[in-house]
């Protein structure tokens, strides 16, 4: 997703040039995209959301930043972890966050809680909600666009299509 608002880079400016955040470009989320690049999209959806809401939109760009600081292969069980991922990574984002920005209550709760309804807490705060939707918006959008991009690349199921399709407009 291409990122052109200068208010958005203003906001997470100081997130992105941590050397920490920038290490989450080394772990994929889904599929091709990064942690990073994922955050930065849930982040800036959250953004738009948030600031046509008129809601605290700066709250929301920052947690949206970190929701996934977990720096780690969550594919992998290499490193001990205990629990499933999609249960465990909340805190383990939150705690990450914490030990490199000060955050506020309601970036805490935002990060924390972004897996509602498996985080079986309900969110406190509306930007809470926004990032949950941005978060499963933005993960379908990448799944999507990963099998799009691998479909369309191989000759064979681009011709299947293509056949695919002139039978469908025959009947």
């Amino acid at each position: 997703m291409l990122i052109d608002d200068k208010e958005f880079e203003e906001i997470i400016e100081d997130i992105i040039q941590n050397q920490t955040v920038q290490k989450m470009k080394d772990f994929n989320q889904h599929y091709d995209t990064s942690c990073f690049e994922h955050c930065r999209n849930v982040a800036y959806i959250s953004y738009k959301i948030s600031k046509k809401l008129k809601l605290d939109y700066r709250a929301s760009v920052r947690a949206g930043m970190l929701h996934d600081l977990f720096l780690y292969d969550w594919r992998k069980r290499e490193d001990g972890r205990k629990g499933l991922h999609a249960f465990t990574h909340p805190k383990t984002s939150v705690e990450n966050a914490k030990k490199l920005f000060e955050l506020s209550e309601k970036e805490e709760d935002i990060i924390i809680k972004h897996m509602w309804p498996l985080t079986i807490k309900l969110p406190k705060y509306p930007e809470s909600y926004i990032i949950t939707i941005a978060d499963k918006y933005s993960a379908i959008c990448e799944s999507c666009r990963y099998y799009r991009e691998s479909i369309f690349s191989k000759k064979f199921l681009r011709y299947a299509y293509i056949v695919l399709g002139l039978l469908i407009v025959k009947f």
